[in-house]
């Protein structure tokens, strides 16, 4: 989700808290075991441990790569949603009049059919982003313990879908919707036969609505965008053996690195014999340094697999729905009374 400031020092110290203690156990136990037990010949060398991070680092920068384009392009289609939202809006108060009609709508019906149409396609974008917020097997990120910690639980999970559509449509639609496994694919379908309708009676013009069905044939071609970055997950063949190699490369790392810190205090011991003596247990902030970078790395890239999940850096969709709802209905003279606010911010995050 947006985030309105950038993450400082402290915030992504305590998000990697535990893997950082874990890796400074790691390293402590190795340093340890070489000071104390004189273990030197466990070790290898360099030359392999490098071709393994060299291979770890173009995986992690591919991962990082993919899982940011799956995110810019979900941003760039629920843009698409924004505008094209705004465009139906306008053509619909606009193009429902009695100006080709043969027997004239009163004013005060059209406005009600304005109206209605209005408030489903609010609830088209209610049902979308509820339906983007559905659990998958792969969605794991808010799962995990430091991302619980941020309580970031979008608008959704805290909301029925029922009760979110019930204030949008009638009870007829309703419960005609909830039927569907496609909540809002039918919604879309209701808005085709109400704008033939309309153009049956006269409401609207033919060539009106043609246009106004173009509209909603990009709605969903949008929706179809949407839907398929959620039901097709970044291939887990890859996110899966990718979070492995990491850890090989970070368990692999004491065995050359250790042994490398200590032939250095060997040698710094000719003339500083005290620290020479110690200068292995400089391995250990090394180690938690390079360990560090490489897992947040592959954990950032994980984040971002998702855009639809509901975590701290996904594109936030519940903001954009309420956002153009505020817009529709401003435009159809509500008082701000009537209008819902838009969702809070909760740590400086949208939803």
């Amino acid at each position: 989700m947006h985030t309105k400031k950038r993450y400082t020092a402290f915030e992504m110290a305590m998000w990697t808290r535990y893997e950082t203690l874990l890796f400074f156990a790691i390293s402590a136990v190795w340093v340890a075991a070489f000071f104390f037990l004189k273990i030197d010949w466990l070790k290898i060398p360099w030359t392999p441990l490098a071709l393994i991070g060299t291979a770890v680092a173009f995986v992690i920068g591919f991962q990082n790569n993919s899982a940011y384009g799956r995110i810019w392009e979900a941003r760039k289609i629920w843009g698409g949603i924004v505008n094209t939202s705004r465009t139906f809006g306008m053509f619909l108060q606009d193009m429902v009049t009695n100006e080709y009609a043969d027997k004239k709508v009163p004013e005060e019906r059209l406005h009600e059919e304005i109206r209605i149409l209005t408030y489903r396609h609010i609830a088209w974008m209610t049902a979308l982003r509820h339906a983007m917020r559905e659990r998958k097997p792969w969605e794991t990120i808010l799962q995990q313990r430091t991302d619980r910690e941020w309580g970031l639980i979008p608008p959704e999970m805290e909301a029925k879908l029922e009760d979110d559509l019930e204030p949008y449509i009638s009870q007829q639609d309703l419960e005609h919707v909830l039927k569907k496994s496609n909540k809002q694919t039918a919604l879309l379908y209701l808005q085709s036969h109400h704008l033939r309708r309309l153009k049956e009676e006269g409401a609207v013009w033919e060539f009106s609505f043609l246009q106004l069905e173009g509209v909603l044939q990009e709605l969903f071609t949008l929706q179809g965008k949407s839907e398929r970055i959620k039901n097709f997950p970044y291939p887990r063949h890859f996110a899966t053996l990718n979070h492995f190699f990491m850890w090989v490369f970070v368990l692999l790392l004491p065995l050359a690195l250790v042994p490398q810190f200590a032939e250095i205090g060997e040698t710094v011991k000719e003339t500083y014999p005290i620290v020479g003596k110690f200068f292995i247990w400089l391995t250990i902030p090394f180690y938690v340094i390079v360990s560090w970078i490489f897992h947040t790395m592959e954990r950032i890239g994980r984040t971002g697999e998702n855009p639809f999940e509901g975590s701290a850096n996904d594109v936030p969709i519940s903001t954009i729905a309420r956002g153009i709802e505020i817009d529709l209905r401003q435009n159809l003279g509500e008082s701000d009374v009537d209008i819902p606010k838009q969702f809070p911010v909760k740590n400086h995050t949208q939803f």
